[in-house]
């Protein structure tokens, strides 16, 4: 099931209601009849309309692409009629407006709060999924702040293992790669930065922290051949020529392979791994992007 399908199915019997107001219950606002000239329309409409109406309302302006004011009657149904079961509804319907709208501040605070009130109701992963997304649309380019690649991380995995039945788990976890490997993306522009300055041991920290930590992301591959170009630039041959056989011996067809072979061969050297370095033990974990 799709995201916008899934707030289709939220707010089904909002549809059913909506045919049954075709039918007598009024959906067109009260408030245009009063002859007063001094009444706030949107003033009147929060305090008369009740809450089928409004949520009535909100759903024909979300189905409608209004989604401005489809967030309005949300909010409007959670101020007024806090205890309702279309509050309920209108929580998680509105993030989801909000999100669409890319409000998504309003969203995630929203959804947060859904998932406080009501975290065993049947749309409580898909409130989780919503602040995730929300996260997730907002990370930025690995030169800036990952703040938001490590909140969809957080948000994502708390989905993952608090509803694993969902039907949302696995989009969660594609989520979760794309975000660690923005992480791990960071780690390499600024390990890269230390190292064109020589700052070698500060590089070393940087890719080998990729390594350990973000074994399984398309980063891996250069930050082992650029360990092999840190610690031949030290004078640490063994430890270079540990990081390019394990890197060989994952990426044997790389080109990042080639480079590290080739500066070895520089040297008189080639890649020989030291089992009882980090690098050899770290390197059993590496999976590949």
């Amino acid at each position: 099931m799709s995201f916008t399908r899934a707030a289709t199915e939220i707010h089904r019997n909002g549809r059913i209601l909506l045919a049954l107001a075709a039918l007598g219950a009024p959906l067109v606002l009260s408030a245009c009849m009063s002859t007063e000239a001094d009444v706030d329309l949107a003033t009147y409409v929060e305090q008369t309309e009740p809450a089928d109406v409004l949520y009535n309302q909100a759903l024909a302006n979300l189905d409608a692409g209004r989604l401005t004011e489809a967030s309005r009657k949300f909010e409007a149904i959670d101020r007024q009629h806090p205890y309702s079961e279309y509050a309920r509804k209108s929580m998680v319907m509105g993030a989801f407006a909000n999100y669409r709208q890319g409000k998504y501040d309003e969203a995630i605070n929203a959804a947060k709060r859904y998932v406080t009130l009501y975290p065993s109701s049947p749309d409580a992963a898909y409130a989780q999924y919503i602040v995730g997304l929300s996260y997730f649309r907002q990370i930025r380019d690995v030169t800036q702040d990952q703040k938001e690649s490590r909140n969809t991380i957080q948000a994502m995995e708390e989905l993952v293992q608090r509803w694993p039945e969902s039907e949302y788990v696995d989009d969660a976890r594609q989520k979760i790669r794309v975000a660690r490997d923005q992480l791990a993306g960071k780690e390499m522009q600024t390990g890269r930065y230390y190292l064109e300055r020589r700052e070698y041991i500060a590089a070393v920290k940087r890719f080998r922290y990729v390594i350990e930590n973000y074994a399984n992301t398309r980063h891996v591959e250069e930050a082992l051949s650029r360990l092999t170009e840190a610690y031949y630039a030290m004078g640490l041959t063994t430890e270079a020529q540990t990081a390019a056989a394990v890197l060989g011996r994952n990426y044997p067809d790389s080109q990042w392979y080639k480079d590290s072979y080739k500066l070895l061969q520089s040297g008189g050297l080639e890649p020989r791994e030291n089992s009882g370095s980090w690098i050899s033990r770290a390197g059993a974990l590496i999976t590949g992007a």
